[in-house]
């Protein structure tokens, strides 16, 4: 399914959880939140939408490995006398420099989600955030996984879901697993709906759970996709503005 359709599909799904599920404040955060989740399992895909929003740094990376290869290849000749260390610094410089160079595509894109999520990481443990840490862990591992893999199973939505548990004993923001975890499930059962289908048990069962309706990229699918969307719209918005009128 397209990363739109599962963006649509995640923030009705957060009102949905907003507006049905009792004790959960109904929020555009919350909502945000929903439809943020519901395209992570996607990472794993190299032209996901979010994929393609957290690789922001990318070219910044590539940057890095050349300036990298500038800095050592200066230090190495002005600083190392001759000998085997000085002979090492230039070969290790020319190494950063050709990599730097030859990263495209996605071996750039994985690269910069790496160094994003490692960043996120940090700055986990730098403020005491394990959910943040664990957060980033999560975006730096998913593309180098395959797609419809591991982030395509229940365990990483119950790991996502308890990332959001985190999340709310740190911050005090009531419903964030609720949300995240929502968003999450949304995308496996969308993609569910598709003729690949997901393998929701993976590693213990390679059987791929699926309803398959729709032909991700086909003029039809993308028809069907909208249906769904729309109609899955339409019965929470009557459902959510039924609960509000009792």
């Amino acid at each position: 399914m397209r990363g739109s359709s599962h963006l649509a599909i995640g923030l009705i799904t957060g009102v949905a959880v907003g507006g049905l599920v009792t004790g959960i404040p109904f929020s555009p955060a919350g909502i945000a939140l929903a439809g943020f989740s519901a395209l992570a399992p996607d990472l794993d895909h190299p032209e996901s939408r979010l994929s393609q929003r957290l690789g922001f740094s990318r070219n910044y990376v590539r940057l890095a490995f050349v300036v990298a290869a500038g800095g050592l290849a200066a230090y190495t000749h002005f600083m190392l006398p001759q000998g085997p260390d000085r002979r090492m610094g230039f070969t290790a410089a020319l190494s950063f420099g050709l990599i730097g160079i030859a990263m495209q595509g996605g071996s750039a894109r994985r690269l910069a989600l790496a160094f994003t999520g490692i960043l996120t990481v940090l700055a986990g443990l730098y403020f005491e955030f394990l959910w943040l840490s664990l957060l980033g862990a999560f975006v730096a591992l998913a593309p180098f996984t395959s797609h419809r893999t591991w982030t395509h199973t229940l365990w990483a939505a119950g790991l996502w879901t308890y990332i959001g548990y985190l999340a709310n004993q740190s911050l005090g923001w009531h419903g964030v697993a609720q949300f995240a975890g929502a968003g999450y499930v949304s995308h496996l059962i969308a993609d569910s709906l598709t003729k690949a289908g997901v393998k929701w048990l993976m590693p213990f069962s390679e059987t791929a759970f699926k309803i398959p309706l729709i032909r991700t990229g086909s003029t039809s699918g993308n028809v069907l996709e909208v249906g769904i969307c729309t109609i899955y719209a339409a019965l929470v918005l009557s459902l959510v503005v039924a609960r509000m009128s009792f």
